[in-house]
């Protein structure tokens, strides 16, 4: 599951220092990275930057709490705690003049690149019992027991990152969505909740969190909670590689409805993505998003999903992009402060976001639909604050 925030200041010393650490996060083909002047990114001025604030101070917590691993965008852990306790020191319904005045002091900014890519998650809402029967078949399963997180692989399992560790503490790689499928966790009391449609299930999988909607019309919030460890296969570019759906339609509907259509062949190909998700049970506020990677609810609009091998949680991110989000899908400007509140199996190196839309029908349509390049901005604590 997914995502940061966007805006930065840069004075010649600052944009200096800014530079070393973002070059440090780009791939050989990827535009050099640039410290910038707030006044260099697009829409910064335009933007609603209170509500940026609001996500950023819901992550402070939890991001400043956390053991910080090492990062390809370098960051200084004191000047973070810093922002985050101005940030917590400001009015809890801070104008937009003084949330803008925060963020160009509290942070400067870095262009990490010009070609970027962003897409689209959602919190989905599907048909779910909890209990087996009728059209109720495809279960949501429990972290079992036995799967652990790996740091890094080693070995056989170099590329894992999670595996199953025995009685004797000997870790082997975990059953993959195949073997799930055909029974691997059967009779072990996993199972969370059982869904109607496998599609649903695997989408499910995808987005990392759901809402269950149970025949006596109860609504049962289930989110991300471990994976096996098996690298994530996009099934969409199998698809598109055998010709079947053209890339530039590929969507997440297009994709359902494929595997829908043809359902003697969608488990064969659902299998093709051998990483599989298991999940927990959420007790939250129905207008509460669902918890993200670093442990606070998803903000619609506000909440981005990142690799957080190249920025660290909690970071703020500016995305700048043209997205289909105006009237009936049309290409409208997309320029937003976002908070590093989420990662994804799919979210890798610099420049990747996914974009949290929020929950529901409507919400999945627009996720659905984004796959769009950005220019990305990472904002950077100020040193010595």
């Amino acid at each position: 599951m997914r995502r940061p925030v966007v805006p930065a200041a840069a004075l010649a010393l600052a944009g200096t220092l800014a530079l070393a650490a973002a070059s440090l996060l780009l791939p050989a083909n990827t535009a050099a990275a640039q410290a910038v002047r707030f006044a260099d990114i697009p829409g910064w001025a335009a933007d609603d930057h209170a509500a940026a604030l609001v996500a950023f101070r819901a992550g402070c917590p939890a991001a400043v709490g956390r053991k910080r691993a090492k990062t390809a965008v370098a960051v200084d852990s004191a000047a973070f705690r810093r922002a985050c306790a101005a940030a917590t020191a400001l009015p809890a319904r801070p104008d937009a003049a003084t949330a803008r005045r925060f963020f160009e002091t509290e942070f400067r900014p870095v262009r990490v690149t010009s070609d970027g890519f962003v897409t689209g998650y959602f919190e989905p809402e599907v048909a779910g019992s909890l209990a087996p029967g009728g059209p109720y078949r495809t279960p949501l399963y429990r972290r079992p027991p036995d799967l652990v997180d790996l740091k890094k692989g080693t070995g056989a399992l170099e590329g894992f990152s999670h595996a199953r560790r025995d009685a004797a503490g000997r870790l082997s790689a975990f059953d993959d969505r195949a073997a799930i499928e055909a029974g691997a966790l059967s009779g072990r009391g996993l199972e969370l909740v059982w869904l109607a449609d496998p599609v649903d299930a695997f989408f499910v999988h995808v987005q990392g969190s759901a809402r269950v909607r149970l025949p006596d019309g109860r609504v049962l919030r289930v989110g991300y909670d471990g994976k096996n460890g098996h690298p994530y296969t996009a099934i969409g570019r199998i698809l598109i590689d055998r010709g079947e759906i053209a890339r530039e339609d590929m969507t997440a509907d297009r994709l359902a409805a494929w595997l829908k259509a043809h359902p003697d062949e969608a488990g064969a190909l659902m299998a093709e993505n051998r990483s599989f998700v298991f999940f927990r049970p959420l007790d939250r506020p129905a207008n509460e998003g669902p918890v993200g990677a670093l442990g606070v609810p998803l903000i619609a609009g506000r909440s981005l999903a990142v690799d957080p091998s190249v920025q660290p949680y909690g970071l703020p991110v500016f995305v700048v992009a043209d997205l289909p989000i105006g009237p009936g899908g049309a290409l409208a400007p997309f320029r937003r402060l976002m908070a590093a509140h989420d990662t994804g199996s799919a979210i890798k190196g610099a420049g990747r976001g996914d974009i949290f839309v929020g929950a529901g029908v409507a919400a999945g349509a627009v996720a659905g639909r984004l796959r769009h390049p950005a220019e990305v901005f990472v904002l950077v604590p100020r040193d010595g604050g």
